[in-house]
Order: C-alpha cells, then sequence, then structure tokens
C-alpha cells in the first residue's frame, strides 16, 4: 500500500503545486489523506477539519466521482460540515470525513473495506469512520477488520432512526416556541416530506403530540402506513410543498429549499431531518425575508450523531434519547444568535459552533503531560 499524507489545512479544486494548500488552507482543514491498494482497486481519500474538540468523527461515503478533484473538495466540504455538526450537538468530537472512489453497487467488498480499514487504522485515532451514502454496517464490519476506529456496526448502537427524528421533533417544538411563544404543536398542521425511517418516527411523535399531519414520499407503501397509523392525509410528492400549513418537515432528500418551492410554501416554520436542505446559503436569505423561521438541518437532525457518539461512549440508549432532548435548547440559542446579531439562523448555527470550538481550544492546557512523549 502506498499513503500520501499532507498536513495543514486542506482542500483542493485541481492538484496542481500550491494550490492545493490554497484550497485546504481556506477551508481550515488539518490534515488530508490519499490512499490507494492496487491488490483490491481501493482509492480512497480521508479528510480531517478538526480535532480541537476531539478525534474526527464523520462516515465513508462511497461514490463513483467524475473527477479525483471531485471527490477531494466533496471530502473535505463533508468535513468541515462534520465539524459543526458535532460542535452544536455538543459532542467531544472534531470533524471528518473519507469518501471511496468506485461504484458502490460492486460486490466485491471485503478487500475494498479491509484496505479503507488499514488507511483509517494507520492514522492512530485521529478519525473514526462509520456509515454513509453507498456504505452500510456490513462494510463497516469489514473496516472492522483492521482497526477499532469505526462506530455503526451492526448490533452496537441500534437504528439511529428513532434519536434522530426524537432531535428532530424537539427542534420543531423550539421553533415554535420561538414563533408562536408555545411549544405545543397540538393545534399545528405539519406537512412531512418523507415517510422512511426517520419520517415515519417523527410522524409518529407529532401525532402522539396532537399535530395534524399532512405526507408524501415516492413509496406509496410508506405514505400508507404512515396514514393508516397516524390518520395523516396523503398528497403527491410535488404537492407537498404548497400545502397550506403551520410548519414543513422535510425529510428526504437535500437541496429542496430553492427556487422553484420557497415560493410555494405556505408554512411559518421549515424544520426536518434532511441533510443539506438550502440549494445555496442565499435560500436561507430567502426564507429569512419571507419570515418563515428556519431550525438549521444540522442542528435538527443532530440525534443521528448523537446516536453514532454513543456507541462510541458507552452509552445506554435512554441516554442517548436525553441528549437528543437538548436539540430543543440548542436551536432555541442558535434562535437567540440570530436575533442579536440580526442574521439568518443557518448563519447563527454556524456561530454557535465556532463558539464552543473557541472555547473549548482556548481552555488553559496543564502542560507538561506525564510520561513527556
Amino acid at each position: 500500500m502506498e499513503t500520501s499524507t499532507l498536513e495543514g489545512p486542506v482542500h483542493p479544486a485541481a492538484m496542481q503545486g500550491m494550490q492545493l494548500f490554497e484550497t485546504i488552507a481556506s477551508m481550515g482543514h488539518e490534515q488530508l489523506v490519499l490512499c490507494q491498494d492496487a491488490a483490491s482497486g481501493y482509492r480512497g481519500i480521508i479528510a480531517i477539519h478538526s480535532t480541537v474538540l476531539g478525534p474526527a468523527l464523520g462516515g465513508t461515503r462511497f461514490w463513483n466521482y467524475g473527477t479525483d478533484d471531485e471527490a477531494i473538495v466533496d471530502a473535505l466540504r463533508l468535513a468541515r460540515g462534520m465539524t459543526y455538526k458535532n460542535a452544536v450537538a455538543g459532542l467531544n468530537l472534531g470533524g471528518g470525513k473519507s469518501v471511496i472512489i468506485g461504484d458502490n453497487k460492486t460486490t466485491t467488498r471485503e478487500l475494498l473495506f479491509r484496505a479503507h480499514g488499514r488507511f483509517v487504522e494507520s492514522l492512530g485515532g485521529r478519525y473514526i469512520t462509520a456509515e454513509d451514502v453507498g456504505t452500510s454496517t456490513a462494510d463497516m464490519d469489514f473496516v472492522h477488520m483492521e482497526t477499532d476506529y469505526v462506530t455503526g456496526l451492526a448490533g452496537r448502537s441500534g437504528d439511529p432512526s428513532p434519536v434522530t427524528a426524537h432531535g428532530v421533533f424537539r427542534a420543531i417544538q423550539a421553533a415554535a416556541k420561538e414563533r408562536w411563544n408555545s411549544d405545543d404543536v397540538s393545534a399545528r398542521t405539519v406537512a412531512l416530506q418523507g415517510c422512511g425511517h426517520v419520517g415515519y418516527y417523527l410522524a409518529k411523535e407529532l401525532h402522539e403530540a396532537g399535530a395534524k399531519l399532512v405526507v408524501t414520499d415516492i413509496d406509496p407503501e410508506r405514505v400508507k402506513r404512515v396514514t393508516n397509523e397516524f390518520g395523516a392525509r396523503a398528497v403527491a410528492t410535488e404537492e407537498i410543498y404548497a400545502v397550506q400549513a403551520d410548519i414543513f418537515a422535510p425529510c428526504a432528500l437535500g437541496a429542496i429549499i430553492n427556487d422553484k418551492t420557497i415560493p410555494q410554501l405556505k408554512v411559518e416554520i421549515v424544520a426536518g431531518a434532511a441533510n443539506n436542505q438550502l440549494l445555496e446559503e442565499r435560500h436561507g436569505e430567502e426564507l429569512e425575508e419571507r419570515e418563515i423561521l428556519y431550525a438549521p438541518d444540522y442542528v435538527a437532525n443532530a440525534g443521528g450523531v448523537i446516536n453514532v457518539y454513543s456507541e462510541l461512549a458507552g452509552w445506554t440508549s435512554a441516554r442517548s434519547f436525553r441528549k437528543a432532548d437538548e436539540i430543543y435548547d440548542t436551536v432555541l440559542r442558535v434562535f437567540a444568535i440570530a436575533n442579536e446579531e440580526r442574521i439568518p439562523t443557518y448563519l447563527a448555527a454556524d456561530r454557535l459552533a465556532e463558539q464552543r470550538i473557541h472555547a473549548v481550544n482556548a481552555m488553559v492546557r496543564t502542560w507538561p503531560q506525564w510520561p513527556n512523549k
């Protein structure tokens, strides 16, 4: 195996001399590792954005990227996002991410992921991986053959969906408190996009809280389950944006807050589990201009990473749910920062994450440590 490790802040749009270092410096990364193993055909990238709060945690994405540059940029972008997500969730974790370049439908996976595990192991605990797009718990079991720095294993922390959904539910309550001065959602209508694992559990909590549900999903069976169990009303996938409701809860694809959908929204709050809900940052500004309160996605859906952390920390399921409960207060702090600084909530979430990173980084270090290595 061969590995090339570039240390320092990291990010490239092209692999040419100083351009690589300038790009990673602009994003504040600590380390970028380019890895290849000829025997397995493995080509991987590990990006570590920050280890200020703890080891960098972030999943492994398996994707058939168009170019190597595209893969590197994606790894760097996702790693930085994990730093902010972990920080705002109040976890002692930094941010990292890895990508494997190739066809994620391949059936020859053992050697590929064992090679990946060896490169993760070579970092000595600076980076901890987990499943992500194109990978599974079975793939992480192969990684685990070569390293202990992996989480999200089968039979460990379990399905993260209930914890993620509970955190989103608490984010919705916090947004309701901010907008209507009451976190009681019993008289509210929620337009729920996506009835998969997280969407189902969110619908369950909302129903138990007395909210009315209007739902959609590309899978009719998922819709049928939610309508039968929770008395929801179903609409076509493209109709969900224009539903007359109080709250829009996107729990499916990202980039669904965009030029096409924003004019259709007839809600006062957007709060859901989907990642990267804003197509562009300016769409966060547009929600603000339309007086639609946005609970930033990576704050609202932090229950997922909390569930992963619970495996590392040895928490019980009950403790994971208690930690997810804290998302309520975190979302309210985001709104407070937005009001104080007169900035959109998506920027306020970044401010909150940065405050914690800076505060921990500024703590007094009690040197010398012993033994002095």
